[in-house]
């Protein structure tokens, strides 16, 4: 019996395909071909016509379009839907299957694209025949909750320029960044990602490029709550700041997890731009021992509080000083106690401050004499984020950069140079990892490790 059920489902469906193929008018209910429909690309879009709205009118985004559907006894619904189940109609706050006034009989409403696109489908072939009053068509009004905000931004955004393709999620905070020609939308596109984020509180706009002494930047409220303290997860691990003065990119939770999965449990790690923790409060839940470090006063704060609240205190030593401060003193004379000690894993050194970053590298120059020098060296592995523009190879680009900066070539020093992500068309930003040089590290004033001549973006040479 439910073996029946299905096949005359199969059956129908297929008939549909059928008599599509051939343009058939045999949805006689609304004289209106399910082609016809189709051919409508915008058809599950909101109306055209709040295309360049710039306050947000949610009434103007009903629309009344036709769909199809299959007419089905409240019994066989279960069955029906096994074998309809893919080709739904699926959006927001929409149940494609609806009652009927005065019936026990259900709609099931149908996406007429899937339905176009198994036209070419095996499927057709492997199923028969179907009556005319087994499909029909009906009016169904959409509103503006039946819409993600892509979809409505899509329609409501300039046509012919880049619209808003990605928005960054802190907490109960969406942070944005608007391009110029947006702004005179600004406050819908905030509303409109309030409204579809139902964890959302908060939508800013980055109002100013990042400040590459605290890595923070000014933002702008668009919609909802003030409140910018905020608290993420990640890596196992809870973060909590206030994001109006510190800086957090969601974006980069996999480059931290890959660098703390690289450090050995009960290593150390010396972490000289740490913000608020990404890479020491995980390292320290290894039970690793921490340096960590921050100038900015805001994220020094956060991070002694994520340190705590993550119960790490007992392994995690914070800083609040100038980058290079911290390396010629603090990691200097741990340096000295970790080649002193019985613990021979590898350290490392985190240097996340990819403006910036690769200057501070010069500190590590001549950081001991040669006298100085430990039979048990070992040496630390750093990883160290820059940001690469207009190279045809940002790989090699990042390499040569860090060795001007540091004054020596790589050669077997090096250990990977990965790209963490791209930051624009012409912009990424990469990570270069490697073992400290000894003719670094040790050496007299009067040595001079020679320095590699590294091409600059307008052709020239610089020692």
């Amino acid at each position: 019996m439910r073996r029946g059920v299905i096949k005359s489902i199969q059956t129908a469906i297929a008939g549909l395909f059928q008599s599509f193929a051939v343009g058939s008018n045999c949805l006689s209910m609304t004289m209106l071909s399910l082609q016809d429909c189709v051919l409508e690309k915008d058809l599950l879009l909101p109306p055209s016509s709040v295309n360049g709205m710039k306050i947000l009118d949610r009434e103007k985004f009903s629309k009344s379009i036709y769909v199809p559907y299959l007419l089905v006894s409240k019994e066989n619904i279960p069955n029906t839907l096994k074998v309809t189940k893919k080709y739904l109609l699926k959006m927001p706050n929409l149940n494609p299957v609806q009652t009927i006034e005065g019936s026990s009989d259900k709609k099931i409403i149908l996406d007429p694209f899937k339905l176009m696109d198994c036209l070419a489908s095996d499927e057709k072939e492997k199923l028969g025949g179907l009556k005319d009053n087994d499909f029909k068509m009906c009016e169904i009004i959409l509103s503006y909750e039946n819409w993600l905000a892509e979809g409505i931004l899509k329609t409501v955004l300039p046509q012919d320029q880049e619209g808003v393709s990605s928005w960054s999620t802190i907490g109960h905070i969406i942070h944005v960044n608007l391009r110029d020609h947006l702004l005179d939308y600004k406050h819908l596109i905030g509303q409109v990602l309030l409204d579809k984020n139902k964890q959302a509180r908060s939508v800013v706009n980055k109002a100013n490029s990042i400040d590459s002494t605290f890595r923070t930047f000014q933002i702008e409220l668009l919609a909802g709550d003030e409140n910018m303290l905020t608290q993420v997860k990640e890596n196992h691990c809870k973060f909590e700041f206030d994001f109006s003065k510190v800086y957090w990119n969601p974006r980069l939770v996999g480059e931290h997890e890959r660098v703390v999965n690289e450090i050995d449990s009960g290593s150390i790690l010396y972490d000289v731009f740490a913000g608020v923790g990404p890479f020491a409060v995980p390292a320290a839940k290894k039970k690793c021992r921490v340096l960590a470090n921050d100038l900015n006063p805001e994220s020094f704060k956060w991070l002694q509080h994520n340190v705590k609240s993550n119960k790490v205190s007992d392994r995690v030593t914070v800083f609040n000083k100038d980058g290079a401060d911290f390396i010629r003193s603090d990691i200097k004379a741990d340096l000295e106690k970790y080649w002193s000690g019985d613990n021979h894993k590898p350290c490392h050194i985190t240097m996340n401050l990819p403006a910036m970053a690769v200057e501070f590298l010069k500190n590590f120059k001549f950081l001991f004499l040669e006298s100085e020098k430990p039979s048990t060296f070992i040496s630390p592995i750093v990883h160290v984020y820059c940001f690469i523009k207009n190279a045809e190879d940002s790989s090699k680009a990042a390499q040569e950069l860090v060795e001007h900066h540091l004054g020596t070539e790589l050669n077997e020093n090096l250990k990977k140079v990965f790209l963490v992500r791209t930051v624009s068309n012409n912009k990424d930003m990469m990570r270069v990892s490697f073992s400290l040089p000894e003719n670094i590290l040790f050496g007299n004033d009067s040595d001079e490790p020679a320095t590699k001549k590294v091409c600059i973006r307008d052709g020239s040479e610089q020692n």
